[in-house]
């Protein structure tokens, strides 16, 4: 029996400067979320061990993703 070991790729928070400061918060609201999200699937649905991860990884970097491009026009760069 082989492993596959697949390398986990998560979006990261890229704020801008003026929001630096609030990307520990956000990364930690972001896995509240994500696993309240995740949980309740795996009660509601009965999802395999990898479907859930894959709904976890899919649901952060969709988040992620979403906060990026929200404020990355208020960064003083783009003004």
């Amino acid at each position: 029996m082989s492993t596959r070991t697949s390398k986990v790729v998560l979006r990261e928070l890229e704020l801008p400067q003026e929001f630096e400061d609030l990307t520990g918060l956000i990364q930690n609201d972001l896995k509240v979320i994500v696993s309240a999200l995740g949980q309740r699937a795996e009660e509601r649905l009965l999802l395999s061990p990898r479907q859930i991860q894959q709904l976890r990884r899919t649901l952060w970097n969709s988040l992620a993703e979403t906060i990026n491009k929200a404020v990355e026009p208020l960064s003083v760069e783009c003004r």
